[in-house]
């Protein structure tokens, strides 16, 4: 009797981007997870739970008492071997901050949602990106996606680098309060065969956690050894760009679907203005790219996938050829140079020593969930515009969208 294998394939579903990564936690065959609930990444949780109670998942869900003990929880489960999920939003990050540090030095290849959410001053639920943004210094890689696919897709390839013994790193995906966390759309799930394909087991060898492989974790080194250990981590993180590029080309290969490893260039090609931005902001700014097109202006729209390890060289490539560069922030960073916002800064210090460094303006926009209309996203490229023209700006930095008088 001849028995017929079947192909694996993928299907589409209309779900929330909090729902793709959840789709992820299954299909990644995650151990543990730990929940407290703090809005928008919740969503994440509630519907981990539904495929647990369906089940479509078989883990460790574990309520917490706070986020400090969820991101503690997840700490210790990923020091045993134990492939790991966790997440938060805005304060509740923040609360987590000790474990969140400390799994970073550690090497823990934790992967961690934030459903990025203003950080509650005062009464702020929005979307803003400070809440991930905080912990940009501490040895995580940080990565925002502007849709439920790039969610799904995403996840999957930070446990790959993040449990890669190269690299691990604790790994934070950062999705869109209200924008991506709760908007449905057609997503392409994959069979659980193609991701056994692509995702191997995690393995920790001689640095896991176990009564017969006696080692010590988290010990007082203060002055003797920490800087080795901060070098460590530093090479690490260098590392994990090469192996961001190899998850890449591999989830081409088994996926049939190629994805950009760190930026997404839109219409960039001859365009004299670039803007520059991460996550949802994507979606209005290219159609204003495509309506500015059709006037015969030459603009364009830069997107960062990756936000650490930071990609200096596909900034300096992709930005060079402009004739002015205009960055997009939501987040702020007060009294700082420019008086502008982090992605700026970071994007300043790339071009510093590109051969051809276009002038620069900044942009502040969409905090606390403020919508980014396309009047604003014209407001910014005409600003731009006449940077490029001009040559120079007379203000480094705008806020978008702002009412009233500004004081």
């Amino acid at each position: 009797m001849t028995t017929r294998t079947q192909t694996p394939v993928e299907r589409e579903e209309l779900i929330s981007g909090s729902e793709a990564i959840a789709r992820a936690c299954a299909l990644a065959d995650i151990d543990v997870v730990t929940a407290y609930p703090i809005r928008p990444y919740d969503t994440v949780m509630q519907f981990v739970s539904k495929l647990i109670a369906d089940g479509e998942l078989k883990c460790e869900f574990i309520i917490a008492e706070s986020e400090h003990s969820q991101f503690e929880i997840v700490k210790h489960a990923s020091a045993v071997g134990a492939r790991t999920f966790v997440g938060s939003s805005g304060v509740g990050w923040f609360y987590a901050m000790e474990a969140i540090a400390v799994t970073a030095g550690l090497r823990l290849p934790v992967v961690a949602m934030v459903g990025n959410r203003a950080l509650d001053d005062p009464g702020a639920f929005g979307c803003e990106h400070n809440d991930a943004l905080a912990v940009r210094d501490l040895g995580w890689l940080l990565t925002w996606v502007s849709s439920g696919q790039e969610a799904l897709d995403t996840a999957l390839i930070a446990w790959r680098v993040a449990e890669d013994p190269r690299v691990f790193l604790p790994c934070a995906i950062s999705a869109d309060g209200a924008f991506l966390t709760h908007a449905q759309q057609m997503v392409r799930v994959p069979d659980k065969g193609l991701v056994e394909r692509f995702l191997p087991p995690y393995r920790r060898g001689e640095f896991q956690l176990h009564p017969d492989n006696p080692i010590t974790i988290a010990p007082q080194v203060n002055e003797d050894w920490l800087m080795e250990m901060r070098k460590q981590s530093d090479a690490a993180m260098r590392r994990a760009r090469g192996v961001i590029v190899e998850a890449c080309d591999a989830f081409e290969r088994v996926f049939g679907r190629k994805l950009t490893p760190f930026v997404e260039e839109y219409m960039t090609e001859d365009a004299d203005t670039i803007l520059v931005g991460m996550g949802t902001l994507a979606m209005p700014i290219k159609v204003a790219v495509r309506r500015l097109r059709a006037q015969g202006q030459k603009v364009g729209f830069l997107r960062l996938k990756w936000f650490r390890p930071f990609p200096v060289e596909d900034v300096q490539r992709v930005l060079s050829r402009a004739k002015a560069v205009g960055v997009i922030d939501r987040d702020y960073s007060f009294g700082s140079p420019f008086h502008s916002g982090v992605l700026s800064h970071e994007v300043r210090s790339a071009l510093y020593d590109a051969a051809a460094r276009p002038p620069m303006v900044s942009f502040v926009a969409g905090l606390g969930g403020r919508e980014v209309t396309q009047p604003l996203a014209t407001e910014m490229f005409t600003i731009a515009g006449q940077v490029a023209r001009s040559g120079r700006s007379d203000n480094e930095t705008y806020w978008i969208g702002v009412r009233g008088k500004q004081s």
